[in-house]
């Protein structure tokens, strides 16, 4: 005889998943359920949210790497339980760290001896790696004032509004204060020489940046090294140079050898760049650089013991996993100096044939630079219709995600659309995107003008009152761009409120 039983509620291992309860009931999005799921479950129900991501391939706003090979994702997956601050029990992946730093180093033309050591850390990204080198130079700028008897109370860092905002960060958690050069339209990045104006005997480095968030341009470091020489002399101070090389870091030494921004000029003490951009790494990488041993205090590294060994460190954070440390330095041997290049010269290629496409529809002005980072910043010629803001939501449809935004001051007024060429971002896909804008715009000129159609829900079917239309008739082109992009921006916000949408 088969005995046989019908399976209870609770005996899920013989169910499918969407044969199960768990499909059908709501779980706690904010609280801890009171009882376990089996596995599956979970992770069906995860993996059914996250198909509502988008795709990490076309996100276009991003400069963070998004495809590695298989055997560097075994790599990662397999010391993925590594934590890297145990450098006792892993001395190895310390090893590989080390390893990453002196190839870095070199690569970025540091002053070492034969035999000679680079001063470095890996961080979790480019904003941990600015963190401790501005905290190296409030460091020493104190230092060198209280043995000066003077002041300690104002320190300050001057960079261009274009910053990213890990600098506006690392000036309200370390109370340093932020000048900043403002932009203009048609130059947005920091001018040298209102940059060396701005320097005075409080100001614990100059920030340049390789490679700007908003245009990928590289801001000309040179001549903010020959000027500050200059005004050191004239001074008597000694005001050092940053430079943030975070998405240009792994682009210049393959693409622009000849340009001079790193510690090839004397006064660059420091340089941050992110392995998980060009580096082509994973998110979750970074890397600081100093000079040599000087430019970074002693007083700031910490020694421990209770791991092992006596361990020296200079982070911002303490546990941090191994994967992307062992990741770097795989790409490091595996592509050399010849395979990072033809990487990077395949981007400014792709970049190249983005470009031209959109310059052939003639409705765009190219905001990037040629010479950078591989990416390019555009703008509508005409956006009294219809703007930026609306060609990037409409995008979206055919899945690729291509931000717009607003320049910094005093550049406010001009709005761009940006995409960043990776490593994974082909020419075919740089044909299909220029195909699906020229939709886009398209669509766009069979809608009624956003502002338009604002007004008119507010003023009723004639559009404006007559005051308005008068005022309005002698505004400015430029005035007019600002209003549009106002009204446009504000409708975003809402509209993103009301999705609930985090950004």
């Amino acid at each position: 005889m088969v005995l046989s039983k019908t399976a209870s509620e609770s005996d899920v291992s013989v169910h499918s998943t969407f044969a199960s309860r768990y499909v059908r009931t709501s779980l706690p999005r904010f609280k801890m359920a009171e009882n376990s799921i089996p596995k599956e479950a979970a992770y069906q129900i995860i993996n059914d949210e996250l198909m509502l991501d988008g795709n990490p391939r076309l996100n276009l706003a991003s400069f963070v790497t998004t495809w590695m090979e298989p055997e560097c994702d075994k790599l990662m997956m397999a010391s993925i339980n590594k934590n890297y601050v145990d450098m006792d029990e892993y001395p190895v992946t310390t090893e590989l760290q080390n390893r990453c730093v002196n190839i870095i180093a070199h690569l970025f033309n540091a002053p070492l001896e034969e035999s000679e050591s680079a001063v470095g850390v890996g961080t979790v990204g480019s904003s941990e790696a600015i963190m401790l080198a501005g905290l190296a130079f409030k460091r020493k700028w104190q230092n060198k004032r209280r043995a000066e008897g003077k002041p300690i109370d104002n320190p300050n860092i001057v960079t261009g509004a274009n910053v990213q905002v890990c600098w506006e960060k690392f000036a309200r958690y370390f109370e340093v204060e932020l000048k900043e050069v403002k932009l203009k339209e048609g130059y947005y990045v920091m001018d040298p020489e209102k940059a060396v104006e701005m320097v005075d005997e409080n100001t614990i480095c100059v920030a340049a940046i390789l490679g700007s968030t908003l245009n990928g341009e590289f801001e000309d470091v040179k001549r903010v090294n020959d000027l500050l020489v200059e005004k050191n002399k004239e001074t008597g101070w000694d005001t050092p140079i940053h430079v943030d090389a975070a998405s240009g870091g792994f682009i210049a030494p393959f693409l622009y050898p000849e340009l001079e921004w790193d510690f090839r000029l004397p006064l660059v003490k420091s340089i941050n760049v992110s392995g998980h951009k060009y580096g082509l790494v994973y998110a979750g990488i970074g890397w600081v650089i100093w000079r040599n041993k000087e430019d970074l205090p002693e007083e700031l590294i910490f020694h421990i013991n209770y791991l092992g060994a006596d361990q020296p460190t200079f982070t911002l954070n303490f546990s941090k996993g191994s994967s992307q440390v062992i990741a770097q330095y795989y790409q490091l041997i595996r592509l050399g100096f010849e395979g990072y290049r033809n990487v990077m010269e395949n981007c400014r290629e792709n970049m190249i044939v983005l470009k031209e496409g959109l310059e052939k529809t003639k409705r765009f002005n190219i905001v990037s630079k040629d010479e950078g980072v591989p990416l390019v910043a555009f703008s509508l010629r005409d956006n009294h219709r219809h703007d930026e803001f609306e060609i990037s939501d409409l995008l979206r449809r055919f899945g690729w995600i291509v931000p717009a935004y607003t320049m910094p001051p005093d550049a406010q007024h001009v709005t761009v659309l940006r995409v960043v060429i990776r490593e994974d971002f082909s020419r075919t896909l740089a044909e299909r995107l220029v195909n699906d804008i020229q939709k886009v715009l398209h669509e766009l000129d069979t809608l009624p003008s956003k502002l338009s159609s604002n007004v008119k829900a507010a003023d009723g079917e004639d559009g404006k009152p007559a005051e308005t239309r008068a005022l309005e008739s002698k505004k400015s082109d430029l005035e007019k761009t600002r209003e549009i992009t106002t009204i446009w921006r504000k409708f975003v916000t809402a509209r993103k409120q009301k999705m609930n949408v985090v950004c």
